[in-house]
């Protein structure tokens, strides 16, 4: 079974192009939504973050971070 990954973020951004291509290598299915771009995701975004707007951020298995350091 493929592990999925959602990641809100914004193209111009390297951590989220990072975190993107990462993901993507270690097999994840990664699905990205450009806040920039999709007032829907923004909103989502907003309300998993609590209001806080770095990106990117990830949500993983239930498990929500912000930002990306590399593994």
């Amino acid at each position: 079974m493929q592990k999925t990954v959602a990641i809100y973020g914004k193209t111009t951004c390297p951590y989220t192009n990072a975190a993107r291509q990462d993901f993507a290598k270690r097999g994840y299915e990664v699905q990205y939504r450009d806040v920039q771009k999709d007032p829907e995701a923004m909103g989502r975004f907003l309300e998993l973050s609590a209001g806080e707007r770095r990106v990117p951020l990830i949500v993983e298995g239930g498990k929500t971070s912000i930002g990306f350091g590399g593994t």
